[in-house]
């Protein structure tokens, strides 16, 4: 088996489509399509069941996903090793991170580290958290940036920083003209009991964020269950529509930093404890270039600037 080929499976099996993997790998469909047959008759049965649209991994492309993955990511830590003790200026790294994270920390980052090494290639792999740590699992990234809790067995981890979750609540809630809260003003955070809401509508991140188990706990703690009327997987939904009146939600207080609206929500802390640990994580026992290392670093005094 040869490396190119684990790299079209592996290809198709991620657009789950070939004409728009053809597309990605600067091939045309006929050649991919060709070279896949190729493999599947050197496996001895199908990789993608093609009677259905998009595809689907049959369970022995399943298998073969699985192995070329895990292939590809030992070639990718080999290469790794081999630049850094040739003490190679060059080299990549592959980081995973929401794109709300991107949004305001790559910007910051990313101009940092390229003008001090120049030659280290950043590629950025975007998705919701949970997700996150399964690409950096699977080799897939060599760094994500994630939130604890974090399974330790599974992973090593450098702590970022720490964030406040606020409440965001619509301007003509009658807290927010009790409190005389102004909206879009995060500097004044008056805390609140979250029992204090138990008959207000909320709005609720999906299970693919980690927020989305934090309201549950919170709410149970305060001895109630949240009365959700939407559910999002986008922060900056959640954010829009609270500022819009349509109910209260939790959010990062570096996301309300970042975003402005025409309608903007207002903002209070929570007498329980709301706050999240920032990291970066990678699978434990993984080796971790010194274009990694270098990331890591840059990401800390980024972010310890930007602190201070």
């Amino acid at each position: 088996m040869e490396f190119r080929q684990f790299k079209y499976v592996l290809k198709v099996a991620e657009e789950r489509n070939f004409s728009n993997a053809a597309k990605k790998l600067f091939i045309s469909q006929p050649s991919l399509s060709q070279f896949i047959q190729k493999v599947e008759e050197q496996v001895g049965a199908p990789i993608f069941d093609r009677s259905v649209s998009p595809l689907k991994l049959t369970y022995i492309g399943k298998l073969y996903v699985e192995h070329a993955k895990t292939v590809m990511d030992l070639q990718n830590q080999f290469e790794q090793r081999i630049d850094d003790v040739l003490k190679i200026k060059k080299g990549r790294v592959t980081v995973g991170s929401s794109p709300f994270r991107s949004a305001y920390l790559m910007s910051q980052i990313l101009p940092r580290f390229r003008a001090n090494y120049p030659d280290i290639e950043i590629f950025l792999k975007e998705d919701n958290t949970l997700n996150l740590e399964e690409l950096a699992l699977n080799g897939e990234t060599d760094l994500s940036i994630s939130l604890l809790p974090i399974d330790e067995k599974l992973f090593d981890y450098e702590i970022l920083f720490e964030e406040r979750v606020l409440l965001a609540l619509p301007p003509t809630h009658p807290i927010a003209h009790k409190l005389k809260l102004l909206a879009g003003d995060h500097s004044y955070t008056p805390y609140i009991d979250l029992v204090d809401l138990r008959d207000t509508p909320f709005i609720q991140m999906s299970k693919s964020h980690k927020l989305h188990q934090m309201l549950l706990i919170l709410c149970k703690e305060a001895g109630f269950t949240p009365n959700v009327i939407f559910e999002t997987d986008s922060m900056t939904t959640a954010q829009a529509l609270a500022g819009a009146g349509i109910g209260v939600t939790l959010l990062p207080e570096t996301l309300i930093r970042a975003n402005h609206f025409e309608h903007e929500p207002c903002y209070c802390a929570l007498k329980a404890k709301a706050s999240r640990t920032v990291l970066v994580v990678y699978r434990k026992g993984r080796y971790l270039s010194r274009a990694s290392r270098a990331f890591i670093q840059t990401l800390k005094e980024t972010l310890n600037d930007s602190f201070n």
